[in-house]
């Protein structure tokens, strides 16, 4: 009677602790690890909402940059940090959605090893092609491939980069034989483009809308699930025929799993929160965000989504990590 009674009295107690515990949060200044080098995308949205995170929680957002490892090494850091609320990551793409069919011992787990809070935004890339090639519309780019097997070479950033696997997706949706040309870094990808040495690439936007706008480049088509706000005249590739088309680079927030979930949802309203803020949407949609916002439990199943169709990319060509 008295074990029972002890065991009821601490079931109680224990559940009174996780609403003081939300109630107290945060009780020192949070860690917010960027996996990759200051300077790039993922650090300016990171900095950005970690400012106005901070000024909602009433403790420093502490941006932490571990680069290293493709990213994983920061990613593995978090993975294994106490889970209290205290060190969280701004997860990416490449590590959680492309990574694990890429490489064979990641320090963690995507989906086990995380308590997802949100998605902070997309950012789509661009299908562009040189003027010499004869097509002026994705359906008419489409219809040339076809005619012209392992004739087109499109550019990327690297092997196994998000261009790269949008290409081996295309080719496996369409049913074309585009030949993967990769380059050390999108400068010089993008410099043979506008020489003609290669026909077409999936690019961010900064890197060569000013070219499209010259008539250097011609856009085709977008990879987002919707038109870009920033070029609002470019379909979709979803739209010009291939449903479901999507190859945008996605960035999220994660606490290690075991985090409680009280402070999950108070994190995830806050982020939320701070997505909505007028002067927040304007910063990081004019260097070519898309804000999304979102539950938790959205955010992990989009992740799981996306291990699974990149997977299947992957596989299908072959494509091996360097």
């Amino acid at each position: 009677m008295l074990k029972s009674l002890g065991v009821l009295i601490g079931s109680v107690l224990l559940g009174l602790a996780a609403p003081v515990f939300a109630q107290t949060y945060p009780t020192k200044p949070i860690r917010l690890i960027v996996p990759f080098a200051p300077g790039g995308s993922t650090d300016t949205l990171a900095r950005t909402i970690g400012q106005k995170l901070g000024d909602a929680l009433g403790q420093q957002v502490v941006i932490d940059n571990r680069s290293g490892g493709n990213g994983n090494i920061g990613m593995g850091i978090v993975a294994h940090a106490a889970p209290d609320g205290h060190t969280l990551v701004l997860g990416y793409i490449a590590n959680l959605g492309i990574g694990p069919s890429l490489f064979a011992n990641l320090p963690f787990d995507p989906v086990k090893d995380y308590a997802p809070i949100t998605q902070l935004a997309v950012s789509p890339n661009i299908f562009v092609a040189h003027p010499a090639v004869p097509a002026k519309s994705f359906r008419e780019f489409i219809t040339y491939a076809k005619a012209n097997p392992k004739k087109i070479n499109y550019a990327s950033a690297a092997v196994a980069s998000l261009g790269h696997l949008a290409g081996e997706l295309l080719n496996t949706a369409a049913g074309i034989e585009m030949q993967h040309v990769p380059y050390k870094g999108s400068g010089q990808a993008v410099i043979d483009l506008l020489a003609g040495q290669v026909q077409v690439m999936f690019s961010g936007l900064s890197s060569v809308m000013p070219h499209t706008k010259a008539g250097k480049l011609r856009p085709l088509a977008m990879t987002g699930a919707q038109r870009s706000a920033a070029a609002p005249e470019v379909p979709t590739i979803a739209e010009s025929g291939f449903p479901g088309f999507e190859a945008a680079a996605w960035y999220g927030v994660l606490a290690p799993a075991g985090t409680p979930k009280t402070v999950i949802v108070r994190l995830n309203g806050e982020i939320v929160r701070v997505l909505k803020m007028p002067d927040v949407k304007e910063r990081l949609e004019n260097v070519g965000f898309e804000l999304v916002g979102g539950t938790p439990d959205a955010f992990g199943a989009y992740i799981q989504s996306e291990i699974r169709k990149w997977a299947k990319v992957v596989k299908a060509s072959g494509v091996k990590a360097e």
